[in-house]
């Protein structure tokens, strides 16, 4: 059974991302994470609150040390809608409760204030993270999620490669490139060669995704290097090396998005790069790539 999160539950947030992420809650794209305007963590979905509990997270200087899941279980009307079944529950991380067990969400409903969770990379944006379990699974394992589709278009966007630093953070900086087709309006992605919307740490996670369904074993190209293969509901990556001005980073920060401010998260030490810099990206093989993991 898959969960797709339906258009006008996506519409209430500025980007997601279902393959953004180290941890195995994501694998296959058994889990989505969605990054509202403002402070609060929006409910994405309707039900009643079966349980909330504060759980450890890794040990992060820039974060909190601990986190926080919150159990819904979903109102029949939302999982119809969703093609989920009856009794399917909600598990929603990164998010303080200021809701207790009994009370009903809808969507849309501020759930508590975000939360800056030692889960996070320093240069991930707060958001709220959702998964599914089927009726009668643990809902407090880590693992045992449904796999997560959404039912919105995604724009592939085509770009070279090269843009001015626009922003810049520890371990971060943002380029103002591609330029987002229609802000506002729908969802938009960086594209491969062959014009797929890729979702994703490329290649600094083991895998990414594409908004796009793929047949398995289909190549997958960005700048004229074949960066991964598609696997599963995922892409593989390849052992590649992401470049900027010739220099080698962690990495490249992907997702879909629908505000204005789009523009790929390149990951670097440092924040290296300074506001208004020319940067150009390329790709490459290589024998030692940058992986990281969940420690």
């Amino acid at each position: 059974m898959t969960v797709t999160l339906p258009s006008a539950v996506l519409d209430r947030y500025r980007r997601f991302s279902r393959f953004n992420s180290p941890y195995p809650a994501h694998d296959d794209g058994r889990a989505i994470d969605l990054y509202p305007d403002g402070e609060a963590g929006l409910s994405p979905v309707a039900g009643v609150v079966r349980e909330t509990r504060t759980v450890g997270c890794p040990d992060r200087s820039y974060a909190a040390d601990e986190d926080h899941l919150i159990v819904v279980e979903l109102d029949d009307a939302w999982c119809r809608r969703a093609g989920a079944a009856p009794g399917t529950v909600a598990r929603i991380l990164h998010v303080v409760p200021a809701v207790s067990p009994g009370d009903r969400v809808a969507v849309g409903d501020a759930l508590g204030p975000l939360t800056r969770s030692g889960f996070f990379g320093r240069w991930v944006d707060d958001h709220v993270h959702l998964g599914f379990r089927p009726p009668g699974a643990n809902a407090l394992r880590a693992s045992g999620s449904l796999p997560v589709d959404v039912d919105t278009p995604v724009e592939p966007m085509r770009w070279d490669g090269t843009g001015a630093v626009v922003e810049r953070g520890p371990t971060h900086v943002r380029l103002d490139g591609p330029t987002h087709p229609a802000p506002g309006r729908r969802f938009a992605a960086l594209a491969s060669d062959d014009g797929i919307p890729l979702d994703g740490g490329l290649a600094h996670y083991a895998g990414g995704g594409a908004f796009d369904a793929l047949a398995d074993g289909t190549a997958v190209s960005l700048w004229g290097t074949r960066v991964g293969v598609a696997r599963g509901r995922g892409i593989a990556w390849e052992p590649v090396d992401a470049l900027a001005n010739g220099e080698r980073v962690v990495g490249l920060s992907l997702f879909a998005a629908r505000d204005g401010g789009f523009g790929v998260k390149v990951v670097c030490p440092d924040g290296r790069f300074d506001l208004g810099e020319t940067v150009s990206l390329a790709l490459a093989p290589s024998d030692d790539p940058i992986r990281l993991g969940v420690g």
